[in-house]
């Protein structure tokens, strides 16, 4: 069977060219013109000798996967509909799909991703979590999704891209695949992001947390926290009766922050639930022990029991947080109208919402 070379980091491509007797500079070379030249055939790439490049094309592959759909928001967004290799091209569990959205807006993109086809954590106002947990993505099937995206659009790429993991997925249940992509993503060599533009969102899975702290290279952390106290966690987010807030809160204390960063908190505002003004209160006391940043996020339409909150409770619940000096900021979803929204990632197909187009 072919090797699949997407996902590869330079030790593993080095390990992969020594095995076929090449010197050490084809790895890089390799490295370089897939993740900084989104070169995706071998034949592109005319730095390496005729020779290789047709040895390449018989013992190794670079798979992408196929665009089934593309749904084009009003405000400019793509949800890109991703149809993954079957599992005897992959060796995975079984074929999937997933999602990644393209945000365009002046001056950056952001795109954001998936790490798990479908999710396991089941938090109760999300749709991808109707999907439950399919399969874990590898590193080349995540990294791909912004490979696929930048590519799509390099014409009219603006200086700065911010890649968000908070598609499909909680990365944190996939962290070995996920911090390889991420490795490839944030390595100057690789694709060339900066860790301040790279933000991972977990669901608060403590030791993954803990994991990632050590981490020499690591993105942005946020947390999904979207509740005050453990009862209404519990009810909102069941992984939370297995990493209480106690413990979330303790591993977020003792994260190690870089200088320029503040631990991110996402907080999904659902009406008559979450939006009442002693949840703001008891939120700030919750957060009274971290250098924090609140992103609050009003809930995104979808089939589930709950509402979106009333404006005059959002701008409440903002002034609350500002008033006692945590930085805040409402953040109002890209992407509503073709569910490419947080929390609406569920492989929806829509007839005549937006601009449909097929692969």
């Amino acid at each position: 069977m072919a090797t699949e070379l997407l996902g590869k980091s330079k030790e593993e491509l080095r390990g992969y060219f020594a095995g076929l007797g090449e010197p050490g500079y084809r790895a890089a070379q390799v490295y370089h013109a897939l993740y900084a030249e989104r070169k995706f055939s071998f034949a592109e790439m005319s730095n390496l000798p005729a020779e290789l490049r047709a040895r390449l094309s018989e013992e190794a592959r670079i798979t992408l996967p196929e665009i089934t759909r593309r749904y084009v928001s009003q405000d400019g967004s793509v949800r890109y509909l991703f149809a993954l290799a079957p599992e005897e091209e992959k060796g995975a569990a079984r074929a999937a799909s997933v999602e990644a959205v393209f945000m365009p807006s002046e001056g950056r993109q952001t795109i954001c991703i998936s790490t798990q086809a479908g999710c396991a954590v089941d938090c109760r106002f999300c749709l991808t979590a109707q999907l439950g947990l399919i399969r874990n993505l590898t590193a080349g099937e995540i990294v791909a999704q912004v490979l696929v995206a930048l590519e799509e659009h390099k014409a009219q790429l603006a200086p700065q891209t911010n890649v968000v993991l908070m598609g499909q997925g909680e990365p944190l249940l996939n962290y070995d695949a996920v911090m390889g992509a991420v490795r490839i993503l944030l390595d100057q060599q690789g694709v060339g992001l900066s860790p301040r533009h790279v933000s991972l969102s977990t669901s608060g899975i403590v030791p993954g947390i803990e994991r990632l702290a050590q981490e020499k290279v690591r993105p942005r952390l946020a947390i999904s926290l979207n509740a005050s106290n453990d009862e209404q966690r519990d009810a909102l987010m069941p992984i939370n009766r297995k990493y209480p807030l106690a413990m979330l809160m303790e591993a977020c204390e003792k994260y190690p922050l870089r200088k320029w960063e503040h631990l991110m908190f996402e907080y999904v505002l659902l009406g008559g639930v979450n939006d009442a003004p002693e949840d703001a209160r008891r939120l700030v006391r919750l957060l009274a022990k971290v250098k924090a940043k609140v992103n609050l996020i009003p809930w995104n339409p979808g089939e589930l029991p709950y509402r979106e909150p009333a404006p005059s409770r959002v701008n409440e619940f903002h002034s609350i947080l500002l008033a006692k000096g945590v930085p805040v900021f409402v953040r109002y979803s890209r992407g509503r109208d073709v569910m490419a929204a947080c929390g609406q990632l569920a492989l929806v197909e829509i007839a005549g919402a937006g601009v449909e187009v097929e692969g």
